[in-house]
């Protein structure tokens, strides 16, 4: 079984789309929720949506993100970015800053429903690093929930869960008020230097 992370970039627009929109839905997020204000999401059709993060995977300044392969199939997706990039984190009230070092953050994984249980999350998790690392960063952010020992819906875990974030040694920074599955989410830090 071969494993391999890419960044999201123009030439792998078809298989973004294959992770992110399988089937032509009203409401679909195209991951963009993070990247955008809350209002301009709320006004933006799924379509332009998609195509605002078309865009991006066009500029490719940097890739908005990573693709996860399995056996050279797109198997998921991964939002990472600076977090000054992404205008509803940096506009949040329950998940604010540590402190000014520009850190990238990794908001969101989308994993196939045909490749789920197979460890994609935590694969795509440590390209996303890598993606970061190559570009810059001096530091990785996830928000991921606390299932408190119990099992996050999985409409729900799309933010990572801090067990494969420590996993990814990541360390834990603070709790934020910010909720998925009724469970706190926390700040979970990677340095890179």
């Amino acid at each position: 079984m071969s494993w391999e992370v890419l960044p999201a970039t123009a030439e792998r627009w078809d298989d973004v789309r294959a992770v992110l929109q399988p089937r032509k839905s009203a409401h679909t997020c195209w991951c963009m929720a993070w990247r955008l204000t809350t209002g301009d999401y709320g006004r933006m059709t799924a379509d332009e949506r998609g195509a605002h993060l078309g865009s991006l995977v066009e500029a490719g300044n940097p890739p908005p993100g990573v693709l996860g392969y399995l056996d050279g199939e797109v198997a998921g997706w991964c939002n990472v970015a600076p977090r000054k990039h992404l205008d509803r984190l940096t506009s949040s009230k329950t998940i604010t800053p540590v402190d000014d070092l520009p850190v990238w953050s990794v908001t969101c994984f989308v994993v196939r429903k045909e490749f789920r249980g197979k460890g994609v999350a935590s694969g795509l998790l440590e390209g996303a690093v890598e993606h970061a690392r190559a570009n810059g960063a001096p530091a990785v952010e996830g928000y991921p929930v606390d299932p408190e020992g119990g099992r996050v819906n999985s409409t729900l875990a799309y933010v990572g869960t801090m067990e494969m974030f420590e996993r990814a040694g990541f360390h834990r920074v603070r709790r934020t008020e910010a909720k998925s599955d009724k469970r706190y989410r926390w700040v979970m830090r990677r340095d890179l230097d």
